[in-house]
């Protein structure tokens, strides 16, 4: 096997055999243990900036670095793996904030620590995120999708606050509800699809994009699939279990939560539900664009009553990933790569903004924007900074990473696909921009309540430290790319734009 035959193999099980590694060291060698998993995290980073690098981005809508072999001969299940410029973005993001976090817990393991378990499970969660966006077999997917919520359930249920226990069942309930209908749907296209009975999901996108998928089986699949993603995303209003799980889990459990597995869900209706179920897609697409206006306007609103920082910034990523679902909803090629760059954006942003306010809490031992009572930039002028610089990016600023993703949304919902009201998605259009201004409302409130104004007198008592070399190191690759991807938007575009016209193209809808 060739290295572009294994490269990605490689990169994905590296964590997993990382946690492995971790597990096996004794319970007295800490830094040991901390030292290794910045070794093997940094160690993935630097293979899958390498894929990257050998990837030809002129033939980015053709899948390279395959490997595709036997699995499960009785059901004809693959290992297939390969990467295009969909998921070139997403499987390099997820690297990196997994290194990042590694390097972050060098000195913050939460209560009660077992530095060992918390690291061999962020390992492991790193392992099925990274494989979820490299996987073209739909029981492979199904394996890597659901490979995720075990290591994130223990690291909210051990190293979460108070209301720990509550926010994690809620979170497996959740996805494992919406996994049961996904599953099915994958069974049904199984049983529906070419013969000889196949799971790979190009022969199945091929077969879809030929017709060979009736109207009503289209509608029922796509229905099914579409519940299991947008559970993940989460889209409203099957939303309401990520504002507790993000309140609740440890930094770094936050930061993976929102900077990659979220994207999970939206990833999966661009590689499977489009391809496969093109007519199911036209179908639901008024009411995906619709879900995902109320989302935008309703999250927003929702920040603008939130009394915890972490919370509020929970509630923020429902309303980015509303834009995201637009994008996608549109079924144009500006509303794909809008959502796509809107993905990686919001996982750099929202990532970054969880390290602050996990850093926020480290010092002040509350979340709570009262108690905390302004005055941040006084007290610590770095950290208050770089907190109201992350939240500008967040809210759209032009320049900075948050902007793309969230025009290029709404210019796709001034022109939909054919087929679809022009007058129903514009009328989305506006509320999108409806929730652009209440976004920088809820933002600029919160940093007036937080970093402005005169801290109060038992806070200047404390002497609290401004950002720690630590915090530097982990940080600064984010706070880098806020600007680069504002600024050279085509980094991500450049990944994505064959690509996405290839997928379309193959399934008439561009």
């Amino acid at each position: 096997m060739t290295w572009q035959n294994s490269a990605i193999t490689i990169t994905t099980l590296l964590p997993l055999l990382g946690a492995l590694v971790i597990v096996l060291v004794p319970k007295d060698k800490d830094r040991l243990v901390r030292g290794l998993g910045i070794f093997f995290t940094g160690a993935a980073l630097v293979l899958a900036v390498a894929i990257a690098i050998g990837f030809n981005y002129s033939q980015s809508g053709t899948l390279q670095f395959t490997a595709n072999t036997s699995w499960i001969s009785a059901i004809g299940a693959r290992y297939h793996v390969g990467i295009d410029g969909i998921s070139m973005p997403l499987y390099v993001l997820t690297f990196l904030l997994s290194f990042l976090c590694a390097i972050y817990s060098w000195k913050y393991v939460p209560s009660p620590g077992r530095t060992k378990a918390f690291l061999a499970l962020m390992l492991l969660l790193e392992t099925g995120m990274a494989g979820t966006f490299i996987a073209f077999d739909l029981i492979l997917f199904f394996v890597f999708w659901e490979l995720v919520l075990v290591p994130m359930y223990f690291l909210i249920a051990i190293w979460g606050s108070a209301n720990r226990e509550y926010a994690s069942i809620k979170f497996f309930l959740y996805t494992l509800f919406g996994s049961v209908f996904m599953l099915l749907a994958f069974l049904a296209l199984y049983f529906r699809g070419p013969a000889p009975h196949t799971f790979d999901i190009i022969a199945l996108s091929k077969f879809g994009a030929s017709g060979g998928f009736g109207h009503t089986f289209q509608l029922v699949a796509f229905g099914a699939i579409a519940l299991g993603f947008a559970v993940k995303v989460p889209m409203w209003p099957f939303h309401t279990w990520l504002p507790d799980a993000h309140t609740e889990a440890p930094t770094i459990g936050s930061v993976l939560l929102a900077g990659v597995m979220l994207k999970m869900g939206t990833y999966g209706f661009i590689r499977i539900a489009l391809p496969m179920l093109p007519e199911g897609a036209r179908t639901y697409a008024p009411w995906i664009g619709l879900l995902a206006a109320i989302g935008i306007v309703y999250a927003s609103l929702a920040c603008l009553a939130q009394k915890d920082l972490k919370r509020l910034i929970a509630f923020s990523s429902v309303g980015h990933m509303g834009f995201v679902m637009l994008g996608i909803a549109t079924l144009t090629p500006i509303g794909i790569q809008a959502a796509i760059f809107g993905m990686v954006a919001h996982g750099v942003i929202t990532g970054m903004l969880f390290f602050n306010v996990g850093s926020i809490y480290d010092r002040y031992h509350t979340r709570q924007i009262s108690e905390i009572g302004g005055g941040m930039l006084e007290l610590m002028p770095k950290l208050g900074g770089i907190f109201a610089f992350v939240a500008i990016a967040s809210l759209g600023l032009p320049g900075l990473a948050g902007f793309w993703g969230e025009v290029m949304s709404l210019l796709a919902s001034y022109h939909p696909a054919a087929g679809l009201s022009v007058g129903l998605f514009r009328g989305y259009m506006v509320a999108g921009g409806v929730g652009t201004i209440l976004t920088a409302g809820y933002f600029l409130w919160m940093l007036q309540r937080v970093n402005m104004g005169v801290a109060p007198d038992r806070w200047k008592e404390h002497h609290l430290k401004d950002i720690l070399p630590v915090e530097w190191v982990a940080w600064v690759p984010l706070l880098v790319l806020i600007v680069v991807l504002g600024l050279f938007p085509k980094l991500v575009f450049g990944a994505t734009d064959h690509a996405v016209n290839a997928l379309l193209h193959a399934v008439g809808l561009s």
